[in-house]
């Protein structure tokens, strides 16, 4: 089993920090909002797009995927009262010249093996295509 350590602490009235291993990342925790750090619900769509883009480091050696760019957009849809995530969709943008089922197969891989997509599918409604790069 695999356990993973994040430390974080109030900077001041507007921010915050978390930290992990060298790395720090400044939040927003401003009421008012800051245009320069994630809020925590942007913190929880850059965590799945992340787990889909590490997904993706992981398994094209497996598939010997050709692969020359990948991008993710996502958007989540919240409620207030009480305040959760209802829906999250993605858009995952492949760079390659490999055959839709090839497409398919990276999608389906990514969707099985994902930590964090496995536990928010588990908690949210969560959708998403794969396309090939225009």
């Amino acid at each position: 089993m695999l356990e993973y350590h994040v430390a974080a602490r109030r900077l001041d009235s507007h921010a915050s920090e978390a930290t992990t291993k060298d790395a720090r990342l400044l939040i927003d925790t401003d009421m008012a909002g800051r245009p320069d750090a994630f809020n925590p619900a942007e913190l929880l769509l850059a965590s799945l797009a992340a787990c889909i883009l590490k997904g993706t480091e992981r398994v094209i050696p497996l598939l010997d995927f050709d692969l020359r760019g990948i991008s993710v957009a996502l958007t989540g849809q919240r409620q207030d009262s009480p305040p959760k995530m209802l829906a999250i969709t993605y858009e995952i943008t492949v760079d390659t010249t490999e055959m839709d089922a090839r497409l398919d197969l990276l999608h389906r891989n990514l969707q099985k093996y994902g930590t964090i997509y496995n536990t928010l599918a588990g908690a949210v409604d969560l959708s998403g295509t794969i396309t090939r790069q225009r």
